[in-house]
């Protein structure tokens, strides 16, 4: 798999203040692999043999479904049905019934597209806190963005990458926390009055909602991250 399939702008990403960065960046990851196995990599002979070997997990099957054709999809099956029926059904000699479970939950436990994620997310990560470090541009860029999801803030705070933050370790972790905390303090006044506004005496008069109208779902975005079905 070509490496620059993953390299994406650390910058494009923290440009955009909409939600969690991170949790926009592996989106961003997620469908740049999808849309790179469902176009010309499907015939490239390497690609072919991880993808037989790994298969896919029914979230990354449904947007292949729901990606430009069905006969690319047909093509990647074809051959990964077939690896299945060697590696589990067909009959060979000591090929027992506890073999053949084994082998089936090796192909029921991968997928191609969550392995190249991780790896892609994983030098992305490393990324951020290498420009946090370097660039004072993107430094700011981090230190003004609207939040960071729960997931996503202990993430960045535990990973073994903030090492690489020599002389702004104190800073990009009292920034991370103060963006995360006021979020999160945020989030609990809107959903308090999205409570009070089911109250019998907000009937009295006109209804101010305010922001708490989506304070549900974005409270559940903060705790899970806004693709909260990907991992």
């Amino acid at each position: 798999m070509r490496q620059d399939i993953c390299t994406i702008p650390i910058s494009e990403i923290f440009e955009e203040n909409d939600g969690c960065p991170i949790c926009r960046m592996r989106e961003l990851v997620e469908k740049r692999i999808v849309d790179y196995i469902m176009g010309a990599a499907m015939m490239e002979p390497d690609v072919r043999i991880e993808t037989n070997r790994l298969g896919f997990c029914e979230r990354h099957f449904d947007q292949m479904l729901n990606s430009r054709g069905r006969l690319q999809l047909a093509l990647i099956l074809e051959s990964h049905i077939d690896e299945i029926n060697k590696n589990i059904f067909e009959k060979k000699l000591f090929n027992s019934p506890a073999k053949k479970g084994e082998a089936a939950k090796k192909m029921t436990d991968s997928c191609f597209v969550c392995e190249k994620i991780e790896w892609g997310f994983s030098r992305m990560v490393e990324t951020i806190f290498r420009c946090y470090e370097t660039d004072k541009d993107f430094r700011r860029m981090f230190n003004e963005q609207p939040m960071f999801c729960l997931k996503h803030y202990e993430m960045l705070m535990n990973s073994p990458h903030r090492k690489m933050l020599r002389q702004s370790g104190s800073e990009f972790a009292s920034n991370l926390t103060r963006v995360t905390a006021d979020y999160s303090k945020s989030l609990h006044d809107d959903v308090k009055k999205y409570c009070s506004m089911y109250d019998y005496r907000a009937n009295e008069g006109p209804k101010d909602w305010g922001t708490s109208r989506d304070s549900v779902e974005r409270t559940i975005a903060f705790l899970v991250g806004r693709n909260h079905n990907n991992e």
